[in-house]
């Protein structure tokens, strides 16, 4: 087709040749209108391949699946990637590495000072700690942070999206205290696969590729005066941690787990069975001007 008709088309698509609308809209428009058309060019793609992909992303909708399919094919974690260059070439110092948000956070988790038990108590997991501090890139505590976290249950299950489980299982927001310190007691998540016969899973193994996910905990670091840090750790042994199908692993972000079986420890803690320790601190950037900013706008959940 000629380049100079796909033009023609993809102007008059995205409205330039008409007054009014978003000036923005229009340019985002116009581009893949066109990247589209000349892709179809490119690829020979026939009408029963694009009505078929055009079913398939219909059906993923209706399934809320576009959250999954997103990190499955790289752009969420590319995002992140381009967050990680802007902020280089702006000369802003690194902190803790970000990593994809995923689909399953849940807003307005109970807020505690310092440690919180995440955990109902029903779910006969092995008993996981966690700890660790929040400071700034300069090493200096930051007191007053609210580190959000949130991950699965031994069966791979979030809560809210997990109707078997009580609200806010497995979530809460931890303010730091004056030393800039954070603690929790949970269970160790288990990772999770797109589900059976999903839209999800289906691209996945057309593809070629698993649908799985290792386990992992996933946070969110916030402060006044401070970027907000979207982060993950990922548990070290996992089969996936190296070809998580989200793209959410980051060499950074597999600390060690200690397993605790000495009885005084465990007694000391309050329990009848060995525990895992996991040391984690959260190290973050000042807020800048003129840098993209890491508060993103997005559809998530609430209570």
């Amino acid at each position: 087709m000629s380049p100079a008709l796909i033009d023609q088309l993809a102007d008059r698509a995205a409205g330039l040749d008409v007054a009014g609308g978003d000036a923005r809209l229009k340019e985002i428009v116009r581009r893949l209108t066109r990247d589209l058309m000349v892709a179809i060019d490119d690829l020979d793609i026939s009408m029963d391949e694009f009505w078929a992909g055009v079913a398939y992303v219909t059906a993923a909708g209706q399934s809320n699946e576009l959250g999954l399919i997103v990190p499955g094919i790289a752009v969420e974690h590319y995002l992140d990637l381009r967050l990680d260059e802007a902020e280089r070439l702006a000369g802003l110092a690194s902190g803790t590495q970000r990593t994809i948000e995923g689909p399953l956070y849940v807003a307005g988790a109970p807020l505690s000072k310092g440690s919180a038990r995440l955990d109902d108590g029903s779910d006969d997991g092995e008993v996981l700690f966690v700890q660790g501090r929040v400071t700034g890139i300069d090493g200096k505590p930051v007191e007053g942070a609210i580190v959000d976290v949130w991950h699965a249950n031994t069966m791979g299950n979030y809560s809210h999206f997990d109707p078997t489980q009580p609200a806010f299982n497995l979530r809460r927001r931890i303010e730091t205290l004056g030393d800039g310190t954070y603690s929790f007691r949970t269970i160790m998540p288990s990772g999770y696969g797109c589900p059976p016969g999903s839209a999800s899973r289906q691209l996945m193994e057309g593809l070629g590729r698993h649908a799985e996910r290792p386990a992992h905990v996933h946070f969110f670091v916030t402060a006044p005066g401070y970027r907000k840090l979207t982060t993950q750790i990922n548990i070290e042994g996992d089969q996936y941690l190296h070809t998580d199908f989200a793209f959410g692993t980051r060499e950074g972000l597999i600390p060690a787990v200690r397993r605790v079986s000495d009885a005084a420890e465990i007694h000391a803690r309050g329990l009848n069975k060995p525990f895992a320790v996991i040391d984690f601190d959260f190290s973050i950037a000042p807020e800048a001007q003129g840098v993209i900013g890491t508060e993103v706008s997005r559809p998530r959940a609430a209570a």
